[in-house]
């Protein structure tokens, strides 16, 4: 049976600041819209995994900014596990369902399903990207990827990039509940040093691996306290918490920081959502000559399209694409 605190905790990312911290923070719980996100593809247990992280940190990094289009996290190593990629689209209107979506690349010949998924992505970086839409110019931060797990990656990156620390807890994976089939559930917490009012100047080389910053390295005095001692009672936080249906993430922040005067703000619902149309594939074949549509077209005689991210199937009539066929329209119109 499927509780009350479950629906109305699904898919939603809860703001909340520690008043007397000077923290701020978000729950997550990803339930839906995981399961819909990995029912697109037939990924290895082990590159689930990595998606469903790198899913649950997107929800929770994207609603942390004022974001006007869409928030992506790139993901790209040299080993078997290639790429993972997800975006975070925010509402289209005040009180609107953000939208996610994700996918991954793989080589099936090198990946051991055996094996951590983290290590099998290899030496590579994530990139946070942020791109506000039409007029505006696109934000991209690079971090190399260490530490262990994307999670750990993404906190350096904001100690580096935006010196502000971070610290995410995640819970994921499939569970089922009385009475329920199998679905995929995730769960976390992300706490973030508010900004502080003097600039930080950054010292040489961090405390963090390979010379990278750490929050230890931007934070002294009464605030690096404060930072400590909450992290302190997120290290507490049990799996099952994150995860719920139980406890609800209200539940959780007074669990966890009662003391430290919890305050919430208005949830934000998530949804799984898809950017992708035949005018935007349209439009991306039309950097191609006539001679690559050719190779492209099957024996058929169409040129076959699919969305990576939502597995949606396209197809055209070669005569149509290309950029001798969009510069001909054009000289007609």
């Amino acid at each position: 049976m499927t509780s009350l605190s479950q629906i109305a905790w699904d898919d939603t990312v809860l703001p909340f600041q520690l008043d007397r911290s000077d923290i701020r923070g978000r729950v997550a719980r990803l339930d839906g819209v995981l399961d819909r996100i990995l029912a697109q593809h037939r990924y290895p247990s082990v590159v689930e995994a990595l998606v469903a992280e790198a899913a649950l940190l997107t929800a929770l990094i994207g609603q942390t900014i004022k974001l006007r289009w869409k928030l992506s996290l790139q993901i790209r190593g040299d080993g078997p596990i290639r790429i993972i990629a997800t975006d975070y689209y925010a509402p289209s209107a005040e009180g609107g369902s953000a939208r996610m979506r994700a996918w991954a690349s793989y080589d099936p010949e090198r990946l051991d399903t055996d094996a951590p998924g983290f290590p099998q992505v290899g030496g590579g970086y994530l990139a946070v990207l942020i791109d506000q839409g039409s007029g505006t110019t696109p934000y991209r931060g690079i971090t190399p990827l260490a530490g262990g797990s994307l999670s750990a990656c993404a906190e350096t990156y904001f100690a580096q990039s935006e010196q502000l620390p971070t610290r995410f807890a995640l819970s994921f994976g499939r569970s089922t509940l009385p009475g329920g089939a199998e679905s995929w559930r995730a769960g976390g917490v992300m706490l973030q040093h508010m900004p502080k009012a003097s600039p930080f100047v950054a010292k040489e080389g961090g405390s963090g691996e390979g010379g990278l910053l750490a929050a230890d390295d931007i934070l002294d005095g009464e605030e690096g306290e404060n930072w400590a001692r909450s992290n302190l009672l997120l290290d507490t936080v049990e799996e099952l918490e994150l995860i719920g249906p139980n406890v609800t993430p209200t539940d959780l922040l007074v669990r966890l920081f009662h003391e430290e005067g919890p305050r919430v703000f208005d949830a934000q619902a998530v949804h799984f959502g898809c950017s992708c149309s035949e005018e935007r594939v349209r439009e991306s074949l039309s950097i191609y000559s006539a001679k690559d549509i050719r190779h492209m077209t099957t024996d058929e005689g169409i040129v076959t399209a699919d969305c990576q991210f939502c597995g949606a199937h396209y197809e055209f009539d070669p005569a149509s694409l290309g950029f001798e066929a969009t510069k001909s329209a054009d000289d007609v119109a």
